[in-house]
């Protein structure tokens, strides 16, 4: 009864409903985003290094800007914070859609606005994320992450799909203006987003130098917090050998067009969607440090599915798999930062957790599309799957597992 009635306090949260309605939104134009960007980087260069080049771009913010981003959401109204980097996405998307319009686009506009786009991203996601505890009962957490996940699966179950068909029936601008229209959509949702104040308000003579190394020194002072976030270290780096030549993959080898990588795509949500539909269920009978260790297995799985895929269908079973485990993963992750992190260092400790994860990505990525131009694709796919072993054995003997 009383988780009934969380439940139900959650769908009369006027707050949170805009957050997630907001981020519902931004979802789904960013599924047109993901698939038209990469498919309009292959015809421009024809080039796995390019392609695997825009995704090291992408994650490039989590590494410069983490930690600058996390004390800038601590000491800043979080809610501004959330309403200028939308604003920008949206200049950002502006920028390349007229470009497209003009016939203008050259790979390094992409790179460019891609990178604006990205730090404007990360930034309102850490924003997003630091503001949840606000705006929700502690209590409420658990039930709160699951369902933003859900949604964001459900979107990344359809929107891939839909994009693939836009793609071949209209164009690549028609595609990114539909995730402009999305970005002004979620802007305006910001407008109405009432942010209740932090508990400890920041002193304004604090350099923010200092704020940075207060969110280190809570990181690694947070054993718990500390396990999870060294395995995703490694874990992103072995996805990241696979994410940065999938779609070169699937179109250059396997003959996959724009409509079955679209539906690839698709396809591999219905992992994250099962995964978002059972994890509260399997949080009743399994301890947090359980459920983290064991998604690992699926990781292993979907690796050797991948490994011996010929089919983009088979690929889009592989990544449902990988899926699952990823959202298993990720909701608890984001309820232990949530639940062990005091919130006024929240903002700095997510910054700080999200560089350190992310500081592999690059480098495998560049690593991907480099072996892709000269040797197997499938050796990297074989390597990753070794990666997850490792990290399962690590984790499988180590306290995290009976400490969460």
């Amino acid at each position: 009864m009383k988780a009934t009635a969380s439940e139900l306090s959650l769908f009369k949260n006027r707050n949170f409903l805009l957050l997630w309605g907001g981020s519902t939104i931004s979802s789904f134009g960013m599924q047109m985003y993901s698939i038209a960007i990469p498919l309009l980087i292959y015809d421009l260069s024809r080039s796995a290094l390019s392609m695997s080049m825009m995704r090291a771009i992408e994650f490039f913010p989590n590494i410069f800007l983490g930690m600058l981003a996390g004390a800038l959401v601590d000491r800043l109204n979080r809610k501004t914070m959330m309403v200028w980097t939308s604003f920008i996405q949206v200049i950002s998307m502006c920028g390349i859609v007229a470009l497209l319009l003009t016939n203008q686009i050259e790979l390094w506009h992409l790179y460019i606005l891609g990178f604006i786009l990205s730090s404007a991203g990360y930034t309102f996601g850490n924003a997003n994320h630091s503001v949840l505890p606000q705006i929700v009962s502690k209590d409420q957490l658990t039930s709160a992450n699951a369902k933003l996940s859900f949604i964001d699966t459900l979107i990344r179950m359809i929107g891939p799909g839909i994009a693939g068909v836009l793609i071949a029936v209209f164009s690549y601008t028609s595609t990114l203006a539909i995730y402009l229209v999305c970005l002004l959509v979620m802007y305006v949702f910001m407008q109405f987003l009432n942010v209740p104040p932090t508990v400890k308000q920041k002193d304004a003579s604090h350099s923010i130098w200092k704020d940075m190394k207060e969110g280190i020194e809570e990181l690694f002072n947070n054993k718990i917090l500390l396990t999870p976030t060294i395995t995703v270290l490694f874990s992103n780096f072995a996805s990241s050998l696979v994410v940065g030549v999938l779609i070169f993959f699937a179109t250059d080898q396997i003959g996959a067009d724009s409509r079955q990588v679209g539906f690839m795509f698709t396809i591999s949500a219905i992992g994250g969607l099962v995964g978002a539909s059972l994890i509260s269920r399997i949080r009743k009978r399994f301890g947090r440090g359980v459920i983290y260790t064991y998604s690992i297995l699926f990781d292993i799985i979907s690796m050797g599915l991948l490994l011996f895929a010929q089919t983009w269908w088979a690929i889009g079973i592989s990544l449902a798999i990988r899926t699952f485990s990823t959202t298993l993963s990720n909701i608890v992750y984001f309820t232990i930062r949530q639940e062990f992190t005091p919130n006024h260092l929240l903002g700095r400790v997510a910054g700080t957790s999200s560089m350190l994860m992310k500081l592999t990505l690059p480098l495998g990525l560049f690593i991907a599309g480099l072996w892709a131009e000269w040797f197997p694709i499938r050796i990297l796919f074989f390597i990753s799957m070794c990666i997850f072993i490792v990290l399962f054995i690590r984790l499988f003997f180590h306290p995290f597992k009976k400490l969460v």
